[in-house]
């Protein structure tokens, strides 16, 4: 089971995509250690491996546990997944002198415990549950990672990582059990200004904070300038529509 799943993983001609939708092409990118590698992608596979400790016997689980025939499968493939997938990672180390951990962390352990005590449906709903959110927060990282690292074999490593949790998202999603409106919701773009020096349209920040609302208009000062224009205008004009015998009048006094 392991080695088909990995021919169907690492062979993207194999596998059966929808029409028109590209597979991404591992081939493409090396893998010879070459590059600075970052505490941040240090970090990175800490996380795969973790990931793979505590989802290996969470599957395992799943096909013990469960009365469901899809959650056991679910399960079952997951597992087999991560089997691939911690190869990659411990190969990787390896290669990149890179320590990583031999036991799942506390929060994990606390997860794998939670499984342990359930049974049936009670079981179903933990592990959904609790793999469908660590793949939700695993996720972005990936992204993080692949688009940051001087490093060719963590590129290549996130690279592959982003399928197998792209999978498993649905996977996990397949078995109706996920609560989309418990999910935690993303903060809302805000707008920054367009630099100078170049760019099409309005850049959407990434921090999430909203853009700074507009200051209230003063009604009483703009009043107050309304009131003052008003008594100008009316002190000039009468000024100069004055009555033009009476300026003759002081035309001809001064001679």
């Amino acid at each position: 089971m392991v080695a088909a799943t990995a021919v169907l993983l690492l062979q993207p001609s194999a596998a059966h995509a929808e029409p028109g939708v590209p597979e991404p092409p591992n081939g493409l990118i090396s893998d010879t250690g070459d590059g600075d590698v970052a505490a941040a992608d240090k970090d990175f596979a800490v996380k795969v491996r973790l990931a793979g400790l505590w989802e290996i016997p969470a599957g395992e689980m799943a096909q013990e546990r469960s009365n469901n025939p899809k959650i056991k499968k679910i399960g079952r493939d997951i597992a087999d997944q991560h089997v691939v997938l911690d190869k990659m990672v411990r190969d990787a180390a390896r290669k990149l002198t890179i320590k990583l951990p031999d036991k799942p962390n506390e929060d994990q352990q606390g997860w794998l415990s939670e499984m342990r005590d359930a049974e049936g449906e009670d079981f179903d709903q933990i592990y959904i549950d609790r793999l469908r959110a660590a793949h939700g927060k695993i996720f972005p990282a990936i992204a993080t990672i692949r688009t940051s690292t001087r490093n060719d074999t963590i590129r290549k490593l996130a690279q592959r990582a982003n399928q197998f949790v792209m999978t498993h998202l649905t996977l996990l999603e397949s078995s109706t059990l996920v609560d989309f409106e418990s999910l935690p919701t993303a903060p809302p773009p805000a707008v920054t200004p367009v630099s100078n020096s170049g760019g099409g349209g309005p850049a959407l920040a990434s921090s999430g904070s909203s853009a700074p609302a507009s200051s209230p208009v003063n009604l009483p000062l703009i009043g107050g300038l309304l009131v003052v224009i008003v008594g100008l205008a009316f002190f000039v004009g009468r000024s100069v529509l004055a009555d033009p015998r009476r300026r003759r009048r002081r035309y001809r006094s001064r001679y």
